[in-house]
């Protein structure tokens, strides 16, 4: 499985493609960001973002997008912002029929270092460690990106079984 992991952001949006299977070493195939000025005018910045996003999808067709989810903060524009770079990484998806997973940072958290409380220093090292690189992905916003797509590769098999087990459960309830 080949993903695409966004960490989104409007400043520094994380990208990174990782593949490989649950229970066998991964690879790396690309990490980088995709930088915004702070002070352009934020539809131009929503437009930098799908154009970097689209680069990436072309160069190396993920099979699936893994984001992270995004949650409630204390500062709302950080919020809002991160929303927005988000909602354009999942649109760039669609507009191919590449299926987006999101993922809590906690989520991604516990499936990299064992801790959904981890910080990102840990993260970082876990990401060098089960990637077999020389040193963490900089800035963290690109360390992150590549702990969505293993998170993903890691927990869509059981998310998966879970889901045809829910729907079997589903249409044996329709025809009883």
């Amino acid at each position: 499985m080949r993903v695409l992991g966004v960490d989104p952001g409007l400043t520094r949006c994380g990208v990174g493609v990782v593949e490989g299977v649950a229970g066998r070493p991964l690879t790396m195939l690309g990490v980088g960001v995709v930088r915004t000025p702070a002070d352009a005018e934020l539809g131009h910045r929503l437009v930098a973002i799908e154009q970097g996003i689209e680069r990436w999808l072309d160069e190396h067709h993920p099979e699936c997008v893994a984001v992270e989810r995004v949650f409630s903060q204390h500062n709302v524009r950080t919020v809002m912002g991160t929303a927005q770079a988000s909602a354009v990484a999942m649109l760039c998806a669609a507009r191919r029929g590449i299926p987006v997973a999101l993922h809590t940072p906690s989520e991604v958290k516990a499936a990299v270092t064992g801790s959904g409380r981890a910080d990102k220093a840990q993260v970082g090292a876990m990401v060098t460690r089960l990637l077999r690189l020389d040193a963490p992905p900089k800035p963290a916003d690109a360390a992150d990106a590549l702990a969505l797509a293993i998170c993903h590769i890691w927990r869509a098999p059981a998310q998966n079984r879970l889901q045809q087990a829910v729907a079997l459960h589903a249409s044996k309830g329709r025809t009883s």
